[in-house]
C-alpha cells in the first residue's frame, strides 16, 4: 500500500504546481492611479466594455431604457425609406441592411439592389455608407452587375438623413422634461 501513496502524492503535487503556474488570472497587474474607477457600477461597466466580464439577466436596467432598433433614428429612417423593397438581411447589431433585387416591372431586364451600412448611430452626413447595384440582363443567364455611384445614392442618403433628423427631433421633444419652479408659485 505504501508504494502507491508516494506516486499519488507526487502526481497531486505536480498537477497543482502546473495548474497554479499556468493560471494568468492569479497574477497581480499594477495599475496607475485613476485608471480604475472608484464607483462600483463604473468599474463593472468598464470591465464589461473591455470584455472582462459578463452580466446575467441583463443587469439592473430600469424601465424606459432599451436597446432596440426602433430607438435608433437612422435605422428607422432607412427602413422607412426602402420599405417598398424586399429585404434579404437586416442585422441591427451588425449595422447593415441589404435588400433583394428589385424590379418595378416597368423596365424588363433591369433590377436594383441597395445595401446600407451604418458607420455610427449619430445622425450626420457620414453616418451611412449607401451602395446601389444595378443588374442588367439581356437573357436570364447573361447579366451584368454594376455599382451605381450616381445621384440615386445621394438622393437615398439625403432622404434617410432627413427622416432620421425628423425622428431625432420628435424623440427629443417627446423626452423633454418640463421643470416647474415651485418657489415662484
Amino acid at each position: 500500500m505504501n508504494k502507491f501513496i508516494i506516486p499519488i502524492k507526487i502526481l497531486i503535487f505536480l498537477t497543482l504546481a502546473i495548474s497554479l503556474n499556468s493560471c494568468e488570472a492569479l497574477k497581480y497587474k499594477r495599475t496607475k492611479a485613476g485608471e480604475v474607477p472608484i464607483n462600483v457600477k463604473d468599474r463593472v461597466k468598464k470591465n464589461i466594455e473591455e470584455g472582462k466580464g459578463f452580466r446575467l439577466m441583463g443587469g439592473n436596467k430600469k424601465g424606459g431604457t432599451f436597446d432596440f432598433a426602433s430607438s435608433n433614428e437612422l435605422w428607422r429612417a432607412t427602413l422607412d425609406t426602402i420599405d417598398f423593397m424586399p429585404l434579404v438581411s437586416a442585422n441591427y447589431s451588425g449595422g447593415i441592411i441589404i435588400t433583394d433585387w428589385y424590379n418595378d416591372s416597368s423596365s424588363t431586364g433591369q433590377s436594383v439592389k441597395i445595401s446600407v451600412r451604418f458607420l455610427t448611430n449619430e445622425v450626420r452626413s457620414d453616418a451611412l455608407d449607401v451602395k446601389i447595384f444595378t443588374k442588367n440582363c439581356d437573357t436570364t443567364v447573361d447579366c451584368k452587375i454594376t455599382e451605381d455611384k450616381g445621384t440615386l445614392v445621394l438622393e437615398i442618403t439625403k432622404s434617410i438623413l432627413k427622416k432620421a433628423a425628423l425622428y431625432a427631433k420628435q424623440n427629443k421633444e417627446k423626452n423633454k422634461v418640463i421643470y416647474e419652479n415651485s418657489a415662484l408659485d
